[in-house]
């Protein structure tokens, strides 16, 4: 299959190198997999992504907590790619893709292509609430990490300043929108930073008065796990102090409050968004059918009905296996990003029967809650505690692209673990106007949230903080 030329915008490859072109659009997960699958095979890649850095991305709640630099979760896709000769990584953004015509229109130039993996991931979904979203970032890269790290810790800044008593303690309060693997590590890390990382840090105020609300719609959080698991998470939460609200739904978001279906209002600063995804905007124009999260219907091979030599995957697709939808998680992503470029690699060796439907081989699932608490279910091996937050933490470390990285991060966490200290505790861009600072205040009050639960006031000073989890 002859390719032809490229536009203005993106350098024209030799006009004698015959082999098929496949494009790739993503370097997450899926895309990078695919990319990988492809390098023995006769073909030549050009592999699309805005950034120029693949994202550890079950690891950027760290970089929202200050527990991980953004360095250590991610790595130059040129990098990763080096040794690949097969492979052209460029920095631009898909904008448009012609089917008919075999085309991908980027900000600067276009792409013809012989094959398209379409693997742009997801956004966040507000459910048609789109105005909630200036109150509730949600966390799908490192610019949203640095954004909700700034907020928190801006949030504790002003609340140093402020002497209205209810007003410091809105500032303090910080709810989270949604109770799958995300909503619980942050919600977990939220109470940890009050409780114990900035405990002794301020004057006008004590962070261990910290409020934490978990707000899920459902009947339970982490509701794709054992029921026996959810509740033990939901228990490590409450013992860190978080207030957990199953069966409740957010009605409205607004600077300074968030309103639930009940009517109670939580008068809120800081609100988190971890409730619903929605497939990248990049799919949302092509003429296919769609689910309700906007992810693409596909074949079973991973293909499009009418465009056999279009793939969409990841979280980008509505993937089915053995009649169930594939989980939107790293181990699927990476997983059909393999079969697509092996398919691939078949079809144009000439091989027969190169199409098959992709079967998803589940890994397990995990989430961590706290620095010492975990819960994972991996076949039939169910387990909480701290011997599940180690394997969690392992798997984690290993999961990282490059020795540095694994390196960096298990310094880190070592730190971390050993003084609860977090190092990377910076407030980056301009600061938004803060409380005017009164000098008529008094030092600090000192909460006693041994039970979990705000119980009194302890005006000694000197008194002795909690115990570590």
């Amino acid at each position: 299959m002859q390719m032809p030329a490229a536009a203005s915008g993106v350098r024209a490859r030799d006009s004698s190198d015959t082999r098929p072109h496949v494009v790739i659009i993503g370097a997450g997960f899926a895309g990078l997999a695919a990319a990988k699958a492809l390098a023995d095979a006769p073909v030549r890649i050009s592999l699309i992504d805005r950034r120029n850095h693949h994202l550890f991305q079950p690891l950027l709640y760290q970089v929202a907590m200050a527990a991980l630099n953004p360095s250590d979760i991610a790595y130059p896709i040129r990098a990763i790619l080096r040794d690949q000769k097969n492979v052209q990584v460029l920095l631009a953004e898909a904008r448009h893709i012609a089917l008919a015509e075999r085309r991908v229109e980027l900000d600067n130039g276009t792409l013809s292509f012989d094959y398209l993996i379409i693997a742009t991931g997801a956004s966040h979904s507000y459910f048609g609430n789109d105005q909630w979203a200036p109150f509730a970032p949600g966390l799908k890269s490192i610019e949203d990490a640095l954004d909700i790290r700034r907020r928190v810790f801006l949030a504790y800044e002003a609340a140093e300043r402020e002497s209205d008593a209810a007003a410091q303690q809105a500032w303090q309060t910080f709810v989270v929108v949604g109770g799958g693997p995300t909503g619980v590590e942050l919600a977990g890390a939220l109470a940890e930073i009050g409780r114990h990382t900035l405990k002794d840090d301020f004057r006008h105020t004590d962070p261990r008065a910290v409020r934490v609300v978990l707000v899920e719609g459902r009947d339970r959080l982490l509701g794709s796990f054992d029921p026996r698991l959810s509740a033990d998470a939901e228990a490590s939460l409450q013992k860190l102090g978080v207030e957990v609200r199953t069966n409740q739904r957010v009605t409205a978001v607004s600077e300074t409050a968030v309103t639930l279906g009940t009517g109670e209002q939580l008068a809120a600063r800081t609100v988190l968004w971890a409730a619903g995804v929605q497939a990248s905007k990049l799919v949302q124009t092509l003429p296919v059918s769609r689910d309700r999260a906007g992810r693409v219907e596909v074949q079973a091979d991973l293909s499009l009905p009418t465009q056999p030599n279009v793939f969409v995957i990841g979280d980008t697709a509505r993937m089915l296996s053995h009649g169930q939808e594939v989980p939107g998680m790293a181990q699927g992503a990476a997983q059909a990003g393999r079969h697509v470029g092996r398919q691939i690699a078949a079809e144009v060796r000439g091989e027969k029967n190169a199409r098959q439907a992709f079967r998803y081989r589940h890994l397990g699932a995990m989430a961590t809650i706290g620095r010492a608490s975990a819960i994972a279910e991996i076949g039939r091996w169910k387990q909480s505690g701290f011997f599940a937050w180690w394997f969690w933490w392992v798997l984690h470390i290993y999961g990282l692209v490059g020795f540095r990285n694994r390196l960096s991060a298990f310094l880190n966490w070592g730190w971390h673990w050993l003084t609860f200290q977090r190092g990377a505790r910076l407030i980056t861009g301009e600061a938004p106007p803060l409380p005017r600072i009164d000098d008529s205040q008094t030092p600090r009050a000192r909460v006693d949230t041994g039970t979990g639960t705000d119980t009194g006031i302890d005006k000694d000073n000197n008194a002795d903080t909690d115990s570590p989890p």
